[in-house]
């Protein structure tokens, strides 16, 4: 972890780290590529990383996905593999009720309801109509989808060293959606300030903070 980083620093660490950076976002946008379930499981893992470690939310999703118990399992199934990710109770019950509101006939039904021309309209609706997710778990769905080129994932990490970088002058709690749109904003100057990709910023970010780069 790195504290009170400056912004030659953070320069630097985004010359070492674009490669890898660049590769992650191309292996993210494959996630559309692939079937409904696959993206859905995605969706799954947003649910589950507010307040808990992505790793760990990784881990349980790839084993629901693998077992089927993400697509069949009703919450309890689900949350019998979610012993590391906090609140797992009601996530597990975002996740069903996620994933009843996708299905039709049988099948979830997921790239067909996402307007991905307009990622703020996907955005809304996602708020809107997924119990769980909110715009900062909207936008890292989108975005490991290949679709948040302008979209930020305001997640506590990035809060931090955008207070450390005097892009905002406190981290609020918690983030209502105009001050969402706010920092975002925000954001969005600062990367064009630096001259780095806001969809690649985030990702610089959260590798300082962070020392990874997951998804």
């Amino acid at each position: 972890m790195i504290f009170m980083l400056s912004k030659a620093r953070l320069l630097k660490s985004y010359k070492l780290m674009k490669p890898t950076i660049r590769r992650r976002l191309r292996e993210l946008a494959l996630n559309w590529e692939k079937p409904d379930r696959h993206v859905f499981a995605e969706l799954a893992f947003c649910i589950c990383t507010p307040l808990s470690r992505a790793v760990h939310c990784n881990e349980a999703i790839d084993e629901l996905e693998r077992t089927g118990a993400l697509f069949t399992g009703n919450a309890e199934d689900i949350r019998a593999y979610m012993g590391r990710v906090r609140f797992n109770r009601n996530k597990s019950r975002y996740i069903v009720n996620a994933r009843d509101f996708l299905t039709e006939k049988g099948r979830i039904r997921i790239k067909k309801k996402l307007n991905v021309d307009d990622v703020q309209e996907a955005r809304r609706w996602l708020d809107k109509n997924i119990m769980g997710i909110g715009y900062k778990e909207a936008s890292h769905f989108l975005r490991n989808l290949g679709f948040g080129r302008d979209l930020a994932i305001l997640d506590v990490h990035v809060l931090k060293l955008l207070k450390e970088f005097k892009v905002i002058g406190s981290i609020p709690d918690p983030v209502s959606k105009k001050r969402y749109i706010s920092i975002e904003n925000r954001m969005k100057g600062f990367a064009e300030k630096i001259n780095v990709p806001l969809i690649e910023l985030d990702l610089l970010l959260w590798y300082n903070e962070t020392g990874m780069i997951v998804k």
